[in-house]
């Protein structure tokens, strides 16, 4: 008997072929920008977990974005538009699964270098949503899809937004939601939205690229896609890649035995994993460079605070809030 190893079984892979800490890479972004006070990240020890009360197929399924609506108003928005804070939403919004829904992602700080934004279907899996439920792997699309804003303090987000999303999706009777994330802080949102309803009963599939916040906040499921951030539905322009992600996601909602569950997707952006080292990476930018993106940093910081006084200086119609 012989007792050498293959010598396949100890090439490794690249070191650096492994999640991105997006909690750290922000950190030491915020301050090459000169931010000196650095983001707390949401984190609990404790995770509620429910079982999805029905078989999925016979189950209530909705959707649940930080996608925003599309509003030519509102400057760029479109594929390699620059960061855009005037095309964030302040306030939860629905729309009718039925009709087709041109939303964005140019408000959020996703992978610009290595995302396209040229194909919907890989931050918003709504028309793969209703051919699932036409094929039967689940009983019913909602009649709504609902929009999470991502702009407010956590506390805002527990108190006001979370609320609201559950009070739409328990109007609208779901037994599951799905929930796709975009952005580092998208993430985080939707962690805390996905605990809130899973608290309330509604079982929860947190869709996503950015593992460490996920997992530090604490959620029920959690499907990871080791993709650039915008990503989280699947590759752009690629069919096959996107049912299996959010097939993928549908699996984990039924099956998974209790809360904190991860499962990461076998796909693979590409061969290399050199693009992970270019997100907000100091590094690899000049300072002319950083000096550029701080400027574009206060702009932002500056429309977002002049958008909150105007919204929390507004008098509420007896209407505000209503889906």
């Amino acid at each position: 008997m012989s007792n050498s190893c293959d010598p396949s079984a100890f090439a490794f892979d690249d070191e650096q072929d492994v999640p991105i800490g997006y909690m750290e890479r922000t950190r030491a972004w915020y301050l090459a920008l000169g931010y000196n006070n650095p983001y707390r990240w949401a984190h609990y020890r404790e995770v509620p977990f429910v079982k999805l009360a029905k078989p999925l197929h016979e189950s209530v399924v909705g959707l649940i974005t930080t996608a925003s609506p599309f509003d030519p108003e509102k400057g760029p928005q479109g594929p390699g538009a620059p960061y855009n804070a005037r095309a964030k939403f302040y306030e939860v919004y629905s729309g009718d699964t039925a009709l087709s829904h041109d939303v964005r992602i140019a408000h959020v700080a996703i992978d610009r270098q290595h995302t396209t934004m040229t194909d919907s279907g890989s931050w918003f899996p709504l028309p793969l949503l209703r051919e699932f439920a036409a094929e039967g792997v689940i009983g019913r699309l909602a009649s709504r899809f609902h929009g999470a804003p991502t702009n407010r303090s956590q506390r805002h987000t527990l108190s006001v937004d979370c609320p609201e999303l559950l009070r739409r999706c328990q109007a609208d009777g779901l037994d599951a939601v799905v929930l796709v994330a975009n952005c580092p802080v998208c993430h985080q949102t939707l962690s805390l939205v996905a605990r809130y309803l899973e608290a309330n009963g509604i079982a929860t599939v947190l869709m996503g690229c950015a593992k460490d916040i996920v997992e530090h906040c604490g959620v029920p499921r959690f499907l990871f896609s080791d993709f650039p951030l915008g990503n989280a539905a699947g590759k752009p322009h690629d069919l096959v890649s996107q049912r299996e992600t959010l097939r993928l996601a549908l699996d984990l909602l039924a099956s998974a035995p209790a809360a904190r569950t991860t499962v990461q997707s076998p796909q693979r952006w590409s061969d290399s994993a050199d693009w992970k080292l270019d997100y907000s990476n100091p590094e690899r930018v000049s300072p002319q460079e950083l000096a550029r993106l701080r400027a574009e940093a206060d702009q932002a910081k500056a429309e977002i605070a002049r958008k909150k006084a105007e919204l929390d200086g507004s008098v509420l119609s007896p209407d505000k809030g209503k889906p």
